[in-house]
C-alpha cells in the first residue's frame, strides 16, 4: 500500500487516477492503524510508551484470572468432567486397549521382561524372613487338634493303617527268617525257662521238660510260632487282624484327641521355625523358585510372549463372567475418579497459573506471538485491503 501510494503522486489527472490514489492513501492507513493495534497487544510500537499500548503486559494477572477462571467455570468445571467421567465405561476402554497392545509381540515381550525384572529385585532375605515370622505366627495360632484328627481319618480311609501293620509285619518277617534269628530266640527261651522256680511235682515234670528242650529246639520252635502268628496277620479275613488293626486306630484317634501331642508338634514346630537353619533353607527354597521362574520368562520372551495373550484372555473370560462384580467395580472406579476430580480441581488453574508465572515479560510475548502471529497477520493485511476498498468508495463518494 505504501508503494502504490508513493506512485500515486506521479499519477496523471484523472478521475481514474484520482479514485486509485484515493484506495492507496486509504488502504496505507488502514495498514499502519492494524499494525498499531495489534503491536499494542504485544509491547509498545516503535519502543515508545504511548499510553494503552503493550495491553497484554500490562493487563497480565487480569488476563491470567480471566483464562483460569475460564477454565475452571466454562471449559473443564467439575459438572462437565464428572459427566464425561460417568458417561465413559472405563473398564470396558481399559481392556479394549489392553488386547490391542497385547497384540503387539513388542508390548507382550516388554511386560514378560519387566516381570522378569521385577522377580530379579525381589528381596529373598527379606522375603525368608516375612515367611518365617507369618509360618510361626499361624503356628502359633492354629487349633492343632482337629487337623491332626482330620489326618487320622484320612489315614484310615485310605488305609494307611492296614499298610503301616503290613509294613510292620514285613520286617518282621524279614528278622524271623534271618539264621541268627532262631539261636537269639532260642537263647533268650531256654535262659528265661532256667530262672523259673516252680515247686513239687510240677517243677520236677517242668525240669524234665526244660532238659528235654535244648536251645536249638526252642529256637526252631518259636521261630515257627513267630512265622506262622505273621503269616496269618497278614490274611485279610483274619479275626487277629482285625483286632490290631482296631487297636491301632483307637490309638490314632486318643492320639489325635490329646492335648499334650498337639502342644509337643506346635512347640516341635516353633523350635525348627525359629532356628536359623529353617530361614536359610527357605532363603535356598526361595532362590530355587525364582531361578525356576526366571527361566521360564526368559523362555517365554524368547517367543515372543503368547502366554500374556492367552493370561489376558482368560482374566477377560473370567470378567465377562461375573457381570455384577465387573459393573460394581466400574462404579467404584467412577465414583473415584470424580471425588479424585472434585478434591483436585483447583489444582487445573493453579498448574496454569503457575506455569504461566514461570514465564517472563519476553517469553510469553513470545509465546503467544508464536502461537496467533499469523493469524494477526491476516488482520494486518485484510486491514490494509479493507481500507484500500473504503478509499475507493471514499473518494468515488467525494468525486
Amino acid at each position: 500500500m505504501a508503494g502504490g501510494f508513493a506512485g500515486s503522486l506521479f499519477f496523471p489527472e484523472g478521475p481514474f487516477y484520482r479514485i486509485l490514489s484515493g484506495g492507496f492513501e486509504a488502504g496505507l492507513v488502514g495498514g499502519l492503524a492494524d499494525w498499531f493495534a495489534v503491536t499494542a497487544l504485544f509491547r509498545h510500537p516503535l519502543g515508545i510508551p504511548i499510553p494503552h499500548t503493550s495491553l497484554l503486559l500490562k493487563n497480565r494477572n487480569r488476563i491470567v484470572d480471566s483464562l483460569v477462571g475460564a477454565l475452571e467455570t466454562e471449559l473443564l468445571n467439575k459438572e462437565s468432567i464428572q459427566r464425561k467421567l460417568t458417561e465413559v465405561r472405563l473398564l470396558p476402554l481399559a481392556a479394549s486397549g489392553t488386547v490391542k497392545l497385547a497384540g503387539k509381540r513388542s508390548t507382550r515381550t516388554a511386560v514378560v521382561r519387566g516381570a522378569a525384572a521385577a522377580v530379579r529385585a525381589l528381596p529373598l532375605d527379606k522375603a525368608a524372613a516375612v515367611l518365617q515370622a507369618g509360618l510361626g505366627s499361624a503356628l502359633e495360632r492354629a487349633e492343632l487338634q482337629t487337623p491332626l484328627r482330620r489326618l487320622a481319618e484320612a489315614g484310615i480311609r485310605d488305609g494307611w493303617d492296614e499298610r503301616a501293620l503290613d509294613a510292620v509285619l514285613a520286617a518282621g518277617e524279614e528278622w524271623v527268617e534271618r539264621p541268627e534269628t532262631e539261636a537269639l530266640l532260642g537263647q533268650m527261651a531256654h535262659g528265661k525257662l532256667r530262672e523259673l522256680q516252680v515247686g513239687g511235682l510240677m517243677g520236677i515234670a517242668f525240669q524234665a521238660a526244660a532238659g528235654f528242650l535244648s536251645e536249638e529246639r526252642l529256637g526252631s520252635m518259636l521261630k515257627g510260632m513267630l512265622a506262622s502268628t505273621l503269616r496269618d496277620l497278614r490274611w485279610p479275613q483274619a479275626p487277629m487282624r482285625a483286632k490290631v488293626l482296631e487297636e491301632i486306630r483307637r490309638h490314632a484317634f486318643a492320639a489325635a484327641d490329646d492335648p499334650r501331642l498337639a502342644e509337643g508338634l506346635r512347640s516341635w514346630g516353633l523350635d525348627k521355625l525359629a532356628s536359623a537353619h529353617t530361614e536359610a533353607w527357605l532363603r535356598e527354597r526361595l532362590e530355587e523358585i525364582r531361578e525356576s521362574v526366571l527361566a521360564k520368562l526368559d523362555e517365554e520372551a524368547e517367543r515372543g510372549g503368547p502366554r500374556v495373550v492367552r493370561v489376558l484372555r482368560f482374566i477377560l473370560n473370567k470378567l465377562a463372567d461375573m457381570p455384577e462384580t465387573t459393573g460394581q467395580w466400574e462404579r467404584q472406579l467412577q465414583e473415584a475418579l470424580v471425588n479424585t476430580v472434585e478434591r483436585n480441581h483447583y489444582r487445573i488453574g493453579s498448574l496454569v497459573r503457575d506455569n504461566i508465572n514461570r514465564l517472563d515479560d519476553q517469553a510469553l510475548v513470545s509465546m503467544l506471538e508464536e502461537k496467533i502471529g499469523t493469524d494477526l497477520q491476516w488482520i494486518r493485511l485484510n486491514g490494509a485491503v479493507c481500507g484500500f476498498l473504503v478509499g475507493l468508495v471514499l473518494t468515488l463518494f467525494r468525486l
